[in-house]
């Protein structure tokens, strides 16, 4: 998807618009993680917001696997007030702040037809949607995009 962005985003041509899609039942650190980059995305904007989640993805060992006391110090690394980070994730991990935006999220990825993640959906110039289902290779997507792109 980043290259993608810098592929397509400079002409405007693409946008990438991020959603949640936390699946507890198989993470069930996913809400927690998920409100901490919105947390990061309040304290430090959209390209701390993308710091923070690639650190996240570097350093999780495996799926469930990270250690939420990670999270404050990841901000930290990232550049953010760590008391500032943390007073904005107070809560449990079905609380907090962001919990109801995450939801959200939740909500319209199902309605959208999402199952697993990664889930995305390229919607054409006239409005015609084209999901993405699971990790797929650069060439692929790209061709989803073009075709798309072509729809007026």
């Amino acid at each position: 998807m980043q290259r993608l962005i810098q592929e397509y985003g400079r002409n405007e041509q693409v946008a990438w618009i991020y959603r949640h899609f936390p699946l507890d039942q198989i993470h069930s650190k996913a809400r927690k993680e998920a409100q901490a980059t919105e947390c990061v995305n309040e304290l430090g904007g959209n390209a701390k917001f993308w710091q923070y989640t690639d650190r996240l993805y570097e350093i999780t060992p495996s799926n469930n696997n990270l250690d939420l006391s990670l999270l404050p110090q990841i901000a930290e690394e990232v550049g953010l007030n760590k008391t500032q980070f943390e007073s904005c994730l107070s809560g449990d991990s079905r609380g907090g702040k962001y919990a109801e935006h995450i939801e959200e999220d939740y909500q319209d990825a199902v309605r959208s037809g999402g199952t697993g993640t990664p889930y995305s959906v390229v919607i054409a110039p006239n409005g015609q949607k084209f999901p993405i289902t699971g990790a797929q290779p650069y060439s692929a997507v790209k061709q989803v995009v073009d075709a798309a792109l072509n729809l007026k």
